[in-house]
């Protein structure tokens, strides 16, 4: 199945229900799909720093000086920390979401392995990735956001289950 990543990020916004057909595409496209994600996430954390992250780094008087000597090797390893706390944080959801997806198959009685769930998950959490970055723009508490963001997920994923061939 060839398959473009803005026809994945339409479908995964758009239809939940298509998602199911995804679980067959090769993990290739979906590792792929899910660091466009990570990507997404990393450069808005990084706008996040360079405008308010960097004075609270530096707010002490000697670490400033010392600071604006290094002050081209903060941005790089910024990046890169950045990027790489982001790749654990989405790929320890996918998983954790996966496997909550592949116990609710069971009692669905539908069809699957935790590998197709997998591949759902990365696909339903578009939308959360999408409100993480717009609820840090507006003052909400993290509790509510948390839980909206994991009943919107969720829910995409029961839907995506929903077209998943029945047990026989």
């Amino acid at each position: 199945m060839n398959i473009s990543h803005m026809q994945l990020l339409t479908d995964s916004l758009l239809h939940p229900k298509r998602l199911a057909a995804y679980r067959i595409l090769s993990i290739g496209k979906v590792i792929q799909y899910a660091f466009l994600l990570i990507l997404l996430l990393t450069c808005f954390s990084l706008g996040q720093f360079t405008t308010n992250g960097q004075a609270n780094i530096f707010s002490y008087d000697e670490i400033t000086d010392y600071a604006a000597d290094l002050q081209f090797l903060v941005y790089p390893i910024a990046v890169v920390f950045l990027f790489i706390m982001n790749a654990l944080i989405l790929f320890t959801k996918i998983s954790i979401y996966a496997y909550a997806g592949y116990l609710l198959t069971k009692s669905m009685k539908r069809r699957g392995e935790y590998r197709q769930l997998w591949r759902t998950t990365t696909f339903a959490i578009t939308w959360e990735t999408i409100l993480t970055i717009a609820f840090t723009l507006f003052p909400l508490p993290n509790l509510f956001t948390t839980l909206m963001s994991i009943f919107i997920t969720m829910l995409i994923v029961i839907l995506a289950l929903t077209k998943y061939p029945i047990q026989k």
